[in-house]
């Protein structure tokens, strides 16, 4: 584990003074972890492809603020978040819902998700309508608090929280009919 803290540390160094090699390596490194959130959050390749690209850039020309190399990934993975945030401002619409115009969400049951495969999980999450997408990502997966969403994406807290039961609501339709389909439940 030091080793790998010294190995990270010194090739960060190299990365910070423009080293194509030591760029190459933490790209190889941790371009796979970042695409799949790249993934998750724009719902697409080609955008999860630019997104990844365009934080990359970012984060070789910002590398003189990491202040503490060892921390590269977890200062990474924010710049892509942002990135992805950045990304659904531009093409996203978003319907703003008011609170108190609405139901608020109410606790369902969670038993109906518990023996699913991950894999039906995840491929419904990507099939969701994009404002749903990012906010059951960044709710759930990125562990943002509906006030932090609604600062980083310009909406309310409620079209927030609105936007999470609804990716909530259309997961379980979609899961529970494909698994009927496949004939599992």
């Amino acid at each position: 584990m030091a080793q790998e803290i010294n190995i990270l540390t010194a090739v960060v160094k190299k990365a910070r003074q423009n080293d194509g090699n030591a760029q190459g390596w933490l790209y190889g490194q941790y371009s796979k972890a970042m695409f799949n959130i790249c993934i998750r959050m724009t719902g697409n390749r080609a955008d999860a492809e630019d997104v990844l690209q365009e934080s990359f850039l970012i984060a070789f020309k910002s590398l003189h603020q990491l202040k503490v190399e060892q921390h590269f990934g977890g200062w990474l993975r924010k710049i892509v978040i942002n990135e992805c945030i950045r990304y659904s401002k531009k093409v996203f619409y978003w319907d703003e819902w008011e609170a108190d115009k609405h139901d608020s969400p109410q606790d369902e049951e969670t038993e109906w998700w518990q023996h699913v495969k991950l894999e039906h999980i995840h491929r419904q999450v990507k099939n969701l309508p994009e404002g749903c997408r990012q906010v059951f990502n960044l709710f759930v997966l990125e562990d943002y608090s509906h006030k932090q969403i609604a600062e980083n994406l310009g909406i309310t807290e409620g079209t927030s929280k609105s936007q999470y039961h609804r990716a909530r609501q259309l997961l379980k339709e979609k899961i529970v009919k494909q698994l009927q389909t496949d004939g599992q439940v």
